[in-house]
């Protein structure tokens, strides 16, 4: 959670775990991704804009993806900020950051999608994605942990890997 639309300011940050989700299916990532949402978010009130890392919606149509289903759940803006493109979001606003040459691709619901992309440009970090907490690293239930930056193997992927290189990310802190 952020004081600011930039998520300069970062407040706070929660974590929830919950039963193991659906396997992913493209056009279908909402099923996997809501849970954990709901999960995150519930019990939080007054919150003005939700970021997720996904689409809004999956085409020109409006064919809701992960935002669009957030938003009508929330009842709050959501932007959809995804690091590759959806064949079909052939409507996402390519948006460039830092000196990276591959761009993000944003789309919203309840919000105009150039302004969502406007606010996107404009988020802290230096890098393509935009800046964020650390993640914090919890060992998993039933084994001693490695090392200190140990995490459950349900919370740790060749994405997240992917994703923390991207943004420069350092196990002691640094861009979210």
């Amino acid at each position: 959670m952020a004081a600011d639309a930039a998520f300069a300011h970062v407040l706070a940050e929660r974590t929830a775990m919950i039963p193991p989700v659906r396997p992913y299916r493209p056009g279908q990532f909402y099923l996997r991704e809501l849970p954990p949402l709901r999960a995150v978010l519930d019990g939080l009130s007054r919150l003005g804009l939700l970021v997720v890392d996904g689409y809004a919606d999956l085409d020109p149509g409006g064919r809701p993806g992960l935002g669009a289903h957030a938003h009508a759940e929330f009842g709050i803006p959501v932007i959809g900020v995804a690091k590759s493109r959806f064949r079909t979001a052939t409507h996402a606003v390519p948006v460039v950051r830092g000196s990276s040459v591959r761009p993000l691709y944003v789309t919203a619901a309840g919000i105009p999608s150039a302004d969502a992309a406007d606010l996107v440009r404009r988020m802290a970090g230096r890098y393509r994605l935009p800046r964020r907490p650390a993640p914090r690293r919890y060992p998993c239930a039933g084994r001693p942990a490695r090392n200190q930056h140990d995490r459950p193997s349900a919370r740790l992927t060749h994405a997240d890997a992917r994703n923390a290189a991207d943004a420069d990310i350092h196990p002691k802190g640094g861009d979210v």
